[in-house]
């Protein structure tokens, strides 16, 4: 067909790309895709997998994205989100409804403990929080409409390290429990919870496998394709989707995840080790120290310890605001799992939310500060940890 100007300016011929193949996965922007017939189009509609048909349904760069934290977790397959949120959110709404039960560990990321308060008091889903520490705490817990065991791997902030096998093991002989892990500050190379029982793996895509503090999103993995097709079903009315953009720099972020982790994880533990030794410093949250109470589990149970320690430090929320202020090297924000080192002070930000009382249950102070270990040089971190941890024993 010959094409007059206007048109052609609309109307692009696609490159073939037969014969090579791209070094890197292309970004597909692009939110809608041509069939050419009516039949196609309504089977592209029916399936997580199929042909592409709309970004809300899926994407080239976001399914690559999808298949390669499925690859590391060794799940089934995987769906990307907007936010770390947004895949706890998708994943909650999808399994639970009015009159079920949750079973969720005590020391939760306060996003998280919101949105299960959230459908508490307003969708009638009971929440009954546990230690994390013990099997039989909950089992006693179960009940004929429990339908979920939530937990994180490394939980924020206090790093506590709940024995994956074990908990997963007392809910395995109820194929109605799925037991959900949030997995994002161990990453998979560090644990693999569906290796230790786990249903269904939960990642913030915004912190360590993105790394760079440029993108925002989420992904979840299914340990078998038809818990993935119901929570996919859901998320369609859900619309909490990944950009395409955002899912090419997560991509191109996770080629260097483990150098940047084996870094962060070493970082953390020389730290670690210098703050628990220092004599403003009360107490030091890091799993691979002996003083730790879950050190063995995480022998057990991780490869390395992680990059985010937490930290109580003498005069309460006085002295963490002076420390704050006092840092040059480190900065202070809200996210973790960057190539730079991040301060924050859960009590007032992260778990916010919480009541006093339920943050003590979590094992948050009001002089709990959290470190996020970026990949400096440890030795400049240290230099600035310890000039500030001087100027805020003597605000």
């Amino acid at each position: 067909m010959t094409l007059r100007p206007q048109t052609r300016t609309v109307h692009h011929v696609l490159p073939d790309v037969s014969g090579s193949t791209p070094l890197t996965t292309p970004l597909y922007q692009g939110h809608v895709f041509r069939f050419e017939d009516a039949e196609a189009l309504a089977e592209a509609f029916a399936s997580p997998d199929g042909a592409f048909v709309y970004a809300r349904h899926g994407n080239p760069t976001v399914r690559t994205f999808e298949a390669a934290v499925a690859g590391l977790e060794g799940g089934a397959a995987a769906l990307a989100t907007a936010s770390g949120m947004g895949a706890i959110s998708t994943v909650l709404h999808t399994l639970l409804g009015s009159g079920d039960h949750v079973i969720a560990q005590r020391s939760l990321y306060g996003g998280t403990h919101a949105a299960l308060t959230d459908l508490a008091e307003r969708w009638g889903v009971e929440v009954t929080f546990v230690s994390g520490q013990d099997a039989q705490e909950v089992r006693a817990a179960l009940r004929p409409r429990t339908r979920v065991l939530y937990l994180e791997t490394i939980a924020n902030p206090t790093t506590w390290v709940c024995d994956l096998s074990a908990l997963a093991a007392s809910v395995a002989d109820r194929e109605d429990v799925l037991t959900v892990v949030d997995n994002t500050f161990a990453t998979p190379l560090l644990c693999r919870p569906l290796e230790h029982g786990a249903d269904l793996v939960l990642h913030s895509a915004t912190k360590y496998l993105g790394g760079h503090a440029d993108i925002l999103g989420g992904v979840a993995v299914f340990r078998d394709a038809a818990t993935h097709r119901r929570v996919w079903e859901h998320s369609l009315e859900h619309g909490a989707v990944l950009d395409p953009f955002a899912a090419w720099l997560t991509l191109r972020g996770m080629q260097t995840l483990g150098l940047r982790v084996a870094r962060q994880c070493a970082n953390a533990l020389a730290l670690a080790t210098r703050l628990a030794a220092h004599p403003a410093v009360l107490a030091v949250h890091y799993p691979m120290l002996d003083s730790h109470p879950d050190h063995d589990v995480a022998r057990r149970q991780l490869s390395g310890g992680g990059g985010l320690l937490a930290f109580d430090v003498e005069g309460g929320a006085g002295a963490c605001r002076a420390l704050m202020a006092s840092v040059e090297l480190a900065s202070v924000n809200a996210s973790l799992g960057d190539v730079r080192t991040f301060v924050l002070h859960p009590a007032s930000t992260s778990h916010r939310q919480l009541t006093p009382e339920a943050r003590a249950a979590a094992g948050i102070d009001e002089g709990t500060i959290r470190l996020a270990v970026g990949i400096e040089d440890v030795e400049d971190l240290w230099a600035d940890l310890e000039q500030a941890l001087h100027k805020a024993s003597t605000h």
